[in-house]
């Protein structure tokens, strides 16, 4: 039977989409069967009292993400979000007015990336689609394979990486490709998007394996590639280290986490570790200017010192909650669960400062906009939150 490890992280085996799950059975197949509890529930919610006011500033609908990591982007008063079923929509920030909305045609599983004038979005059949901010298709690019990671776009460059681990950067006005970068894919890899970030004429780039490397934005030459997680074990499944989510920038240290791997923060500039900390999640980590947060596996968040790596707190009260990647915002961590539920916990000490609910589907993606936290639902939601 098909199943899903958590949050739509699924295993890739010698290049064909098997997903690892418990062994069918006949019983399995048969809607009025009874079917066990899960092997790890969700942990119920806990009561508290809040420390926090949240407000729901707007929410509207764009289209379900259903089992595609889409994720929204915010550039000024703009907000961009798209659906599955390749529906891409641009929202006014202060409103959540459509502006406009068109159907690329193609089944999305990776987007959106902007920088306000270029918005791309990536396709299951391998397509790149790049639209302006008018919502005009400005050019189109056949990739090797299907894209999952959301493609990054600064400094009039689309950066991107598909399912074969080829990297390609390709000019923001007119498509034409700049480089591209062939790496290796291990034999087994989670059906992940590992993700890129461009700063400073550098893309980081997160990949399968383990390795997060930092590429020149003109030519694609490496200027270093640093261990995440190091592939351990007698089989394929006990290897896998793929490295999760968007690798964070924050001062001089670019900080990221892998499956079976580590939580590290590494110079951005010589790609030098200054720290590591054990540490499996899918979901990539956060940052601000004293803490770095991770979610492991298991859906427990842990804070660490920024500077030292040093563990500050750790809340296992979501245990197995599904939670999305976390965004620092204010005095809180915000993380959403797989029922649609946002929690604030406190930066300082991890204790539990509100709770919101979204519309019951599994939060997708949460990102800031301005001074506010945007959020995206599988089942096609997307709400701007102010914390007051």
């Amino acid at each position: 039977m098909l199943g899903k490890q958590k949050m739509g992280a699924r295993i890739w085996l010698a290049g064909a989409a098997m997903l690892l799950a418990g062994c069918s059975t006949l019983s399995s197949l048969n809607p009025f069967a009874s079917k066990p509890p899960p092997r790890n529930p969700p942990a119920p919610l806990v009561q508290f009292t809040p420390a926090l006011s949240v407000r729901t500033l707007w929410t509207t609908s764009v289209g379900a993400t259903r089992d595609s990591a889409l994720k929204p982007v915010a550039v000024g008063d703009a907000i961009y979000a798209a659906a599955q079923d390749g529906t891409l929509t641009r929202l006014e920030a202060a409103s959540g007015r459509a502006a406009w909305r068109i159907s690329t045609g193609k089944r999305l599983t990776a987007g959106v990336g902007s920088d306000g004038s270029t918005i791309a979005v990536g396709a299951r059949d391998g397509s790149l689609l790049a639209y302006d901010d008018s919502g005009k298709l400005r050019w189109q690019v056949q990739l090797s394979s299907e894209i999952l990671s959301a493609p990054a776009v600064a400094d009039g460059v689309v950066v991107v990486r598909s399912l074969d681990n080829r990297i390609s950067a390709y000019e923001a006005a007119n498509g034409k490709r700049r480089w591209t970068l062939q790496r290796t894919a291990p034999p087994l890899t989670l059906r992940a998007a590992p993700g890129i970030l461009i700063a400073s004429d550098t893309a980081f780039v997160a990949l399968p394996g383990g390795r997060l490397v930092a590429l020149a934005m003109s030519n694609g030459g490496p200027r270093w590639e640093a261990s995440v997680g190091d592939p351990r074990g007698a089989t394929e499944l006990e290897r896998i280290a793929d490295v999760s989510g968007t690798p964070v920038l924050i001062g001089r240290d670019v900080c990221a986490a892998a499956y079976q791997g580590r939580i590290v923060c590494i110079d951005a500039a010589n790609g030098t570790a200054h720290w590591n900390r054990p540490l499996s999640s899918i979901v990539g980590v956060a940052a601000d200017e004293r803490f770095v947060f991770g979610i492991d596996d298991r859906s427990v968040v842990n804070a660490y010192t920024r500077d030292s790596g040093n563990s500050v707190w750790r809340n296992n009260k979501l245990e197995h909650r599904g939670l999305a990647a976390p965004v620092s915002i204010g005095r809180a961590v915000a993380v959403g669960d797989m029922e649609g539920y946002v929690h604030f916990l406190s930066r300082e000490d991890g204790a539990y400062l509100a709770r919101v609910a979204t519309d019951g589907s599994a939060v997708t993606g949460l990102s800031l906009s301005g001074d506010n936290l945007l959020v995206q639902t599988q089942g096609g939601n997307v709400a701007v939150l102010a914390l007051q």
